[in-house]
Formats: structure tokens, sequence, C-alpha cells
């Protein structure tokens, strides 16, 4: 979408710039611009005001040259015209084939003429895929750029500020983060911004702000009630309504995605970017934010009682508040994983960097007849647990966290108690997390039990 700019004012000694904007928020987008003429866009569903004042709009065919989407839409337009042409064409030579033919057959004309009238309609078949192929391709164009396959355009024209309202879906955001491992105990986090514009409306804006708030808050009273205290009185059962000054506080909303631009980070999903060119070509544009260093502290982690595998996860206390959990992660520079995975644990954020194929961690059942159960007067004491098979298949020593668990009770009626752990170091922590720092020897092969007791009536009947 071209827009105006003004130029300079000599004759005041100033300039005037009519400046247009763009707000992206979480149900709509408003983008204002000074428009050159009444095209908007190959798009539908979209509300315009003319200096705040609301002005119908309406499809047509009209679609002025030197709009990169007029380009796109006069493609189709023509596109369409060849298409038909083709298949009057193939109507027009089967006619031809069906007409009375003379008495006095010339048989080399008559071959001469079925040699043409065959070369023909190969040719217009072959004309006819290779226009159906290119007609696929173009739908697919319009569905990934546009809303319409038609132009919109204002039935009045508007020479000054012009708003438009686009719904929810038709320019998205979302914030990118990468992870540089720099190998002297520093991680380096760039964050990114994803724009996406799938409107039909090229976007150019001299001013762009992205929110992760929605513009229509629906805000109720909130009324003081009593709380009444009164004689409590025979349950009635009956279908609860809503009370006419119940609070509520904000609408659900699904949370959805030139020269060089760079965001400008506001505050927590916040940003704001300056001069974007944002065409509707359904392709994500990433603008940089900013990036920071801060040490990291990585090692190799396992949790048995889940899954086998040991993973790498590096933490460190961000700088900023993190909005995305998505990572691509590097090493020295080095792309390791396009989808690495991150959370807030504690005063950290771990990062979930990567496998690690050559340490193996099996996690098997100590078998029934090894465990020890018996009465106790009325209690029951049951002992359980289970091995951890570990091994190093590199020819580094490697040093990792395991972290397993033993059952935890919910009532006093039921006691559980850690027996022993033999073959590693550990620590129990709340909650029944036993956690064994170990480090093995290239090639090793580790084995650790762990075995706990339950305590509890014998009349009680106990899962887990």
């Amino acid at each position: 979408m071209k827009r105006v700019m003004l130029l300079p004012l000599l004759a005041f000694g100033s300039s005037l710039l009519m400046a247009s904007q763009l707000a992206v928020y979480q149900d709509k987008t408003l983008y204002t611009y000074t428009p050159e003429n009444s095209f908007i866009g190959l798009t539908k569903n979209v509300k315009a005001e003319c200096e705040r004042q609301s002005v119908a709009v309406q499809s047509g065919i009209d679609c002025p040259p030197g709009e990169r989407l007029c380009a796109l839409f006069s493609e189709s337009r023509s596109l369409e015209g060849l298409i038909r042409t083709n298949a009057e064409n193939s109507k027009i030579l089967d006619k031809l084939v069906t007409l009375p033919q003379p008495n006095a057959i010339d048989a080399t004309s008559w071959i001469e003429a079925a040699r043409s009238v065959a070369k023909e309609k190969a040719a217009l078949m072959t004309e006819r895929e290779k226009l159906a192929y290119k007609n696929k391709a173009l739908k697919q164009r319009f569905a990934r750029e546009t809303r319409s396959t038609l132009p919109l355009i204002l039935e009045k024209p508007c020479k000054k500020e012009l708003t438009l309202t686009l719904p929810y879906g038709y320019v998205t955001f979302k914030p990118l983060y990468e992870a540089n491992l720099q190998g002297n105990g520093q991680i380096e986090v760039t964050q990114k911004l994803s724009l996406l514009n799938r409107s039909g409306v090229d976007i150019e804006a001299d001013k762009a702000h992205f929110y992760n708030t929605t513009a229509n808050v629906h805000l109720y009273p909130v009324h003081f009630n009593p709380w009444v205290v009164s004689e409590a009185r025979a349950y009635m059962p009956r279908k609860k309504a809503l009370a006419a000054n119940d609070a509520v506080m904000e609408e659900k909303v699904t949370f959805a995605t030139a020269p060089a631009s760079k965001a400008t980070y506001l505050q927590s999903r916040e940003y704001s970017v300056i001069n974007l060119n944002l065409p509707s070509t359904g392709e994500a544009k990433e603008v940089p934010v900013m990036s920071w260093k801060v040490p990291v502290n990585c090692a190799l982690e396992s949790y048995p009682y889940r899954r086998a595998g040991v993973f790498e996860v590096c933490r460190f206390t961000p700088k900023l508040q993190i909005e995305q959990r998505r990572w691509k992660f590097f090493e020295k520079g080095k792309l390791v994983n396009e989808s690495a995975v991150g959370e807030y644990d504690g005063n950290f954020y771990a990062l979930y960097t990567k496998l690690d194929q050559d340490i193996r961690v099996v996690r098997k059942p100590i078998v029934e007849k090894e465990r020890e159960s018996g009465i106790f007067g009325s209690t029951v004491k049951k002992k359980d647990g289970f091995r951890l098979e570990v091994l190093n298949k590199s020819d580094k020593a490697k040093k990792l966290r395991i972290v397993e668990r033993i059952p935890v009770s919910t009532t006093d009626k039921i006691k559980v108690k850690l027996l022993s752990v033999k073959g590693a170091e550990y620590s129990l922590k709340k909650e029944g997390k036993v956690v064994m720092p170990v480090t093995l020897k290239p090639h090793e092969r580790r084995e650790i039990e762990v075995l706990f007791e339950l305590s509890y009536d014998k009349d009680l009947k106990v899962t887990y």
C-alpha cells in the first residue's frame, strides 16, 4: 500500500509530514495512512474511517497500476482469459470435426487435415495443462498473501487520514529467541520479532507498535455486596444463575505472528518499529530487537522415571522477561537445535538444548521375589524400589545429574521412608525427589539401586 509523503513546504520555512501508523493487538490491527487513491487491497471484512468518520467500502475490479497486489490481480485476470480462450478453441475444433464431409474424399487431403486437427488438439491439451498448473499455483499464492481475489475500494475518495481496522489474524507477531553458547561460561541471547502480514493490504508504516493485549477489553461495574450469615436451610438443587453484578474483568481471546527495520523493546511483550515495510506476502519478516550476554551453567540431566534420555540443560538468569518457550540454540555459532525448549525454574531460566546420545539410562523395577513385605501387628511394611542401569558409551568422562523419586504420602495413614541408595551419592529433597550426581568414566557401566518402604494399616488398599 503506497502512502503519501508530503514534501517540505518551503514557503513556510518548515516541513510537514503526515506519518503513517500501525498498531497490532491480539484481537485486531489498526493501520492509519494517507491514501493516494481509493484502492485498499485484495481483502475483505475491513472497516474504514476517514478522519474518524466511517466510510463505505466495496469490492470491484478496478485496480490501480503500480500497486504490487494489483499486479497479482492482473495476472489472475489474464490467466482466466487464457483459460476461457483455450476452452472456446477446443469447442470450435470439436465442432469443425463434426461438420459434414464431401462425398468425394481426397485421401491425401483428408489425412493431412486429420493430422492438423490432431496436432492442434494436442497443443490445446498441453496448453490447458500448463494453464491449470499456473492457475493452481496462483490460487495458492492468493490464499497465502491475500484475503480476497477481488480488490476492495473506498466508495468515496479519502484525501486525508484513513484508518483501516483489520480483523484478528490478518497481521500477527511473535517474539523469537536464539541462544549462542560461547564456551567461556557465557550465553548470548538474541531476541527478534517475527511479523506476518496476510491481510491483503500492503503496509508501510513510519511507526508501528505491537501489543500483547486486546484493543477491546470488556469491563463491567463491580458493586459491593454484604457478606450475609443466616440460618442454614435444606439444600434444594437448582441451576446456578450468573449474578448481574459478577465482575468479568477481561474477555477471553485466543492468542494468537524496504530499509532494514529494528524493533525497540518497550516493556514485556510490547514493541515499536520505525519505518516498517510489511507487504502482504504471507512470509514472516524477522526484525532484530536486542541481544545480551549472561553467565550460564550447563549440565547433563536425566529423569529416568519419565524417559530414558539424557539431555543438556543450560541455566541462567535472564536480564529481561522471556516470552517464548521455543528457541534456536547455537554452540559457538553452530546450529545445534532449531526447537530447543525453555522454562522458568525458580530463580533461573532453564533451556533444554540437546540430547546426549553417548549415555544410556534404563530404569527397571526390582522383581517381585526380591521384595520384602510383612505384617507386624496391624501394620503392613512393604519394601519396594528400582534399579538404574547407566552406561557411558563415549571415550570421554561424563558428569550428569540423575533426578528420581520415591512415593509421597498424602495422608498420615500411609508413611514412606527411603531405605537406601546404592551405587551413587544422593540427597533427598521435598516431595520425594532424589537427586544423584554421577561421574562416569569412559565406557563405564554403573548400577544404582533405590529402596524405600511403605507402612500402612493392613486393611488399607494402597496404590502408587
